[in-house]
């Protein structure tokens, strides 16, 4: 069947099940947003190609299926290098295809044209620039194969004018169906070795100070009912990094929590004192490590990822098992129910564990009349009033670490946020992709003011595509997170962290794109809000909770330091480690 390159590229794309794509048109794309028009597939118009970006990221980490974005050449594509990169650190699939100018004009420094594959390729998986129309379906296949299978990540197609512009000869292509895909060397693997998975075991059997660290592999691999199978077989307790919260549920008795640099006492601790950690598709990322010839010193290590350069590029492991975390998980929870679990005993283990927990819990000074609200209040209050399947997102910085600890996560993929490159802007974009991907769900964002106003436009995206979100702006007037270091670590010398108590107003603000909007003062107006806010479907709700700016993020591994230099709140400061 003839047609040209735009139409066989919105058509491959509807071959690979897109359903929904986010993007922004320009010159170089044009050709291809013509048949949008008839196309199955909707497209979400956004107000910046960032906000395109995350709001791919927010579909996939949401539903699993890759996030899908389109946007022109030149700025627009450097415009969504941010989020290649948030996606790439995240491993989170992404297919992102962007214009570039005509075949004959590149090299000429044409108008918009700018090194798209240069500037991409040390941020995506892979990259491609197609210079023949016919090469479109399979290279459009190709970049679905690689963004969803071995490790996941973003891929960029690079899609010169001329090849889809249905005016010039260079479109003209024969649409054949079914393509076979061309990846030599591309093999990426999913089994693993029996004997690693034998020698694993044995650790495990051994093992009087177990940990098994759960990173966000767990959930890439869809791997969280076969991990609770491994842990109610072992009885081995279990932390879940940032990437990984919902992976196993808060609620379990062996559920410690998230370790790392604001992580609870008791997961960096234990992790600390273990004598073996099992890492389950975690990175050992210098967040959760603290300074790494001082991490869990003692502690013999078993390593399971999909990705081979990741084993021993932080930490040497005792036992290393290239491969699928599910598959992985499946063969560990085999051999320990044919050989045994083991018999050590752990008593003195859980009971250090337990007085930890009783002596260390996460806590905060409550309010006192007349004070500015807590934030850490305002996320429990959030918790306990929402459904326990509500989606969180969140941007980077105080707000992110007090939503991670405060909130109790019992399922998987209801907690989405930017952990390895710690993109502010993040959560309302995300909330967005995520409540396009899961429309009968309740999604609130969990924002700080500094990250709301990067990317806050996007709400005008929620309310004229109807994709209703609600967001929890955790207002204190600072970069919080940087105040924070300055505090702490700069003799208290604020250097430009204050933003403005007073502008902009954030329910004008909020109102003027379309939402409802609402300020929370005091901690007695917090639950009318919230509730009022859950009611509100046909519109996004923005609450702007005015909090104090002095608040501290704790506990805190300082940067640098050995995890065992955690530093707890100062009304723990006397109890005995």
């Amino acid at each position: 069947m003839q047609m040209d390159g735009g139409r066989a590229l919105i058509r491959a794309l509807e071959e690979e099940g897109v359903e929904v794509m986010f993007g922004l048109p320009g010159g170089a794309i044009l050709p291809v947003y013509d048949p949008i028009i008839d196309s199955s597939i909707r497209h979400v118009l956004v107000r910046h190609e960032q906000g395109a970006g995350h709001m791919a990221e927010g579909y996939a980490q949401a539903t699993g299926r890759p996030g899908v974005a389109m946007v022109t050449s030149g700025p627009a594509a450097t415009n969504i290098v941010t989020p290649l990169c948030d996606a790439y650190l995240d491993s989170t699939p992404l297919v992102v295809v962007t214009g570039q100018v005509p075949l004959p004009a590149i090299g000429t420094d044409a108008f918009q044209e700018c090194d798209t594959t240069g500037i991409t390729m040390a941020v995506t998986k892979h990259n491609f620039l197609v210079t023949e129309a016919q090469d479109i379906p399979r290279t459009v296949k190709e970049a679905f194969h690689i963004a969803t299978t071995g490790r996941p990540g973003p891929v960029l197609v690079d899609i010169p004018k001329d090849i889809v512009d249905p005016k010039n000869p260079r479109s003209a292509m024969e649409w054949t169906g079914d393509v076979e895909m061309d990846l030599p060397g591309y093999h990426p693997r999913t089994g693993v070795d029996q004997s690693a998975i034998e020698a694993a075991a044995d650790l495990i059997r051994t093992a009087e100070r177990p940990i098994l660290y759960v990173g966000g592999g767990v959930l890439k691999a869809r791997a969280s009912e076969v991990l609770r199978k491994l842990v109610e077989l072992s009885g081995i307790h279990v932390v879940t990094t940032l990437m990984a919260r919902g992976a196993f549920p808060d609620g379990h008795d062996l559920c410690l929590g998230m370790p790392g640099m604001h992580g609870n006492f008791t997961a960096v601790t234990a992790m600390q004192e273990a004598d073996l950690l099992v890492a389950l598709g975690a990175r050992f990322d210098d967040r959760v490590t603290g300074r790494i010839d001082g991490f869990a010193p003692g502690a013999q290590i078993v390593h399971v990822d999909i990705d081979a350069a990741e084993l021993g590029k932080v930490r040497r492991p005792d036992v290393a098992i290239q491969g699928d975390c599910r598959v992985a998980i499946e063969a560990l929870v085999a051999a320990l129910a044919a050989g045994g679990v083991g018999n050590v005993d752990r008593t003195a283990w859980r009971s250090r564990i337990s007085g930890w927990q009783e002596r260390f819990p996460l806590t905060y000074e409550p309010s006192a009349p007349g004070d500015r609200l807590k934030p850490q209040y305002v996320i429990e209050q959030l918790r306990d009033a929402t459904p326990e399947d509500t989606i969180v997102t969140s941007g980077v910085g105080q707000h992110q670490m007090w939503a991670s600890q405060y909130w109790n996560f019992e399922h998987p993929y209801t907690w989405i946020n930017s952990g390895g490159l710690g993109t502010m802007g993040f959560s309302i974009p995300a909330a967005i992709g995520a409540k396009v991907g899961c429309p009968d769900r309740m999604v609130w964002a969990v924002d700080g003011d500094g990250c709301f106003q990067m990317t806050a436009q996007e709400l005008v995206t929620s309310t004229v595509e109807n994709i209703p979100i609600k967001v929890a702006l955790l207002n204190n007037s600072y970069l919080g997170m940087v105040r924070q270091w300055q505090d702490m670590f700069y003799e208290e010398r604020l250097s430009e962290v204050h933003l403005s108590q007073d502008v902009p107003d954030y329910k004008a603000w909020a109102e003027s794109m379309g939402c409802v909007g609402m300020r929370v003062d005091s901690p007695e107006e917090v639950p009318a809000a919230i509730a009022k806010a859950n009611e509100i479907d046909d519109r996004s709700v923005v609450i702007d909770f005015r909090v104090a700016a002095d608040e501290k993020v704790f506990p805190m591994v300082p940067s640098g330091a050995a995890n065992s230099d955690i530093v707890v709140p100062p009304s723990q400061e006397d109890q005995e480690r």
